[in-house]
């Protein structure tokens, strides 16, 4: 059994329906993916990703604003806690600071992330955190805001060996997505293949980063088998152990219901 543990249910296509979401739903288990969790990058689309986790008993939801994702008025506190009360909103997030899409003064970003973990502490509700050159700014933030004291995953992880030490560290796992497939990836095959079992989850981030050998197209769900058996062969062991311990980290650090 897998776990998507990062994906984006509610913008696979361009015109969204609950149909389609059924289908990547059924294609994901017939490729053993029996949970996936449905991340949020905004609030209009948060109620969608609600009433999906709600219709489906095996996705799960989170609520947050991207770091890209410049806003007025800001989301507050208040407004996630509300949000993350419900039984199938597991995590906080997507949220955290990306130096690679937004430039100028980011100090908006910082303030925003801030708030993230602030509400994650106050919800007792694991974080999901996005980072993209910007790994120093972003362990300065989760130090100073006491992150380690909730926890949660970098997701699609991009940083090297000693970036993946200062995460774990904070008492934060390590989400690993298709791109550790890619000829390109050398640190973060590093990364895989070294980091402690009991840290490590694996996710598509679909619709994208398609693993080989599916790059270059729409991501599925159904996909993170690809990465699984990818981190497999990286690490010297059989499928069906990544698959057992990514499960049971997920688990372990969600608060989601089997």
């Amino acid at each position: 059994m897998l776990v998507d543990s990062h994906c984006h249910l509610d913008i696979m296509d361009k015109q969204y329906s609950l149909e389609a979401v059924a289908a990547y739903v059924e294609q994901a288990k017939a490729n053993d993916v029996a949970y996936m969790q449905c991340v949020s990058i905004n609030m209009q689309d948060f109620p969608k990703i609600l009433d999906i986790a709600n219709r489906f008993d095996n996705v799960f939801a989170s609520v947050g604003v991207h770091p890209n994702d410049r806003i007025e008025p800001e989301v507050t506190q208040e407004e996630l806690v509300k949000c993350a009360a419900d039984e199938n909103v597991i995590a906080i997030g997507e949220t955290g600071l990306d130096y690679f899409r937004s430039s100028g003064d980011l100090e908006w970003q910082r303030e925003r992330f801030r708030t993230h973990i602030a509400a994650a502490r106050e919800a007792k509700k694991p974080l999901i955190i996005h980072i993209r050159d910007a790994y120093d700014d972003a362990i300065k933030v989760m130090e100073q805001e006491n992150a380690a004291d909730i926890g949660g995953v970098v997701h699609c992880f991009t940083g090297n060996v000693e970036d993946a030490k200062q995460v774990i560290d904070l008492n934060f796992h390590i989400g690993i997505s298709g791109i550790v497939t890619f000829n390109s990836a050398a640190d973060i095959k590093e990364v895989a293949a070294t980091i402690p079992e009991h840290r490590l989850l694996i996710e598509t981030d679909s619709p994208f980063l398609a693993p080989v050998p599916h790059r270059g197209k729409p991501n599925v769900p159904a996909y993170v088998r690809y990465v699984a058996q990818y981190i497999a062969q990286l690490r010297d062991e059989p499928l069906e152990k990544v698959a057992a311990y990514t499960t049971n980290n997920f688990f372990n650090l969600f608060p989601a219901k089997r």
